[in-house]
């Protein structure tokens, strides 16, 4: 199963999916339900780094590949163009 992002309150159709700066088509990569946005893979966040990990990359020891997707809205608003961005993972009910 896929992954659920909600959308801002302020976006409406016609708007565009970017995941990772990448275009997302309606249908075969994600679909809409009600205010959310429901993709076919599942996607994601690298979360909060612990102390430990945080100093070792701080002093070089080791860096940050964890897997983070960024999912982005981009939309318009008053008739011009806007951007939401880093719209956050939602957790399945």
């Amino acid at each position: 199963m896929g992954s659920r992002v909600m959308l801002p309150a302020n976006v409406t159709a016609p708007f565009q999916i970017y995941v990772n700066g990448v275009a997302q088509r309606l249908g075969s990569d994600y679909r809409v339900e009600g205010d959310r946005l429901v993709f076919s893979r599942p996607l994601a966040h690298e979360g909060k780094l612990g102390f430990w990990r945080w100093l070792s990359i701080f002093f070089g020891f080791a860096g940050s590949y964890r897997r983070h997707d960024t999912v982005d809205v981009v939309y318009e608003r008053g008739g011009e163009r806007a951007v939401a961005t880093g719209l956050p993972l939602v957790d399945d009910e």
